[in-house]
């Protein structure tokens, strides 16, 4: 394997962490009080699987929409990052 390649794949490890970290810190109702509709949502669906503490749902499901953030923000910064390569490719190529 490439010394580069690892270094892109490293990167890329290291990019994803940031932007789960970011997703963490941001991707979330606390400190402020949840929506009453929220709230009763999360008691219904909590009572609905036999879970005795709603926080025990909650915070599983902030980690699957952390998660999903972060891979939405991942792909689409890698996409644009592409682009750019691409476009400073075919810059250099033509000068």
């Amino acid at each position: 394997m490439a010394m580069a390649t690892v270094a892109r794949s490293g990167f890329s490890v290291l990019l994803f962490i940031g932007l789960f970290t970011v997703s963490v810190k941001y991707v979330h109702t606390w400190p402020q009080p949840m929506a009453a509709r929220q709230l009763d949502l999360l008691l219904r669906m909590s009572g609905k699987l036999g879970i005795h503490d709603p926080d025990d749902l909650y915070i599983p499901a902030m980690m699957v929409a952390e998660v999903a953030v972060t891979v939405v923000v991942y792909a689409l910064t890698m996409n644009l990052w592409r682009r750019y390569g691409a476009r400073r490719r075919n810059n250099t190529t033509h000068e």
